[in-house]
């Protein structure tokens, strides 16, 4: 059963996510906070059983702690759930904010409940979740100058894809970590990003790499 923390500033709109939530396949609502602090606070003093392997993140909460950065500080975590920005903000700037700052995913609130399942299912399995209209937008930003990566760069994207931390990598690949995490550096440097989800994110939206499968 896959935990989910609910965070949005609107309570009716919160409440309802959560009814949502619980609905889903597999998956179980274990809190909802109404900012960013809040999530934080919750996470601090949840029990372990407890944790949530997803954070359902909107974006713009009023005067409390934005989307962006709450989704900062959590992935910054000893071992932190998972991000999933679901909003109803799809701008250039509002989707590579979240990206950077580490989100997984990001899905706008008028996704049916079966894509919002899916989403969180891959999020939780640390798979990049992009709603096709972000993805459209990723695309524009990277279609005048398609990054060239070698083929060795290009298998390690893809497996970033599929959610495998490096030490997975370097085992799949029979190549030492140090050697991951070169190849990583070569692979942000030039898709000019500074994350694994925001490297997946560009690497998805450029067609170097396909979606996992679920």
């Amino acid at each position: 059963m896959i935990r989910v923390l609910v965070v949005d500033d609107h309570p009716v709109v919160r409440r309802g996510l959560r009814a949502v939530v619980e609905e889903l396949p597999g998956v179980t609502a274990v809190g909802e906070a109404a900012d960013g602090a809040a999530a934080l606070g919750l996470l601090a003093a949840l029990p372990a059983d407890r944790r949530p392997d997803v954070v359902l993140m909107d974006l713009q909460m009023g005067t409390g702690m934005h989307g962006v950065e709450a989704t900062r500080r959590i992935t910054a975590l000893p071992d932190p759930p998972a991000v999933l920005v679901l909003t109803t903000y799809s701008t250039d700037a509002d989707i590579l904010a979240a990206v950077e700052a580490g989100a997984t995913g990001y899905l706008l609130k008028d996704a049916p409940p079966e894509d919002l399942a899916a989403a969180v299912h891959a999020t939780a399995r640390g798979e990049t979740v992009l709603a096709p209209p972000v993805a459209a937008r990723l695309l524009g930003r990277v279609r005048a100058g398609r990054p060239s990566l070698s083929p060795r760069e290009t298998e390690i994207l893809q497996l970033l894809a599929e959610g495998l931390p490096n030490r997975q990598i370097s085992k799949r690949l029979f190549i030492s970590e140090a050697t991951v995490k070169t190849h990583l550096v070569h692979v942000y440097d030039k898709l000019g990003v500074d994350s694994r989800t925001s490297a997946v994110a560009a690497g998805l939206a450029a067609g170097l790499i396909r979606a996992a499968e679920r």
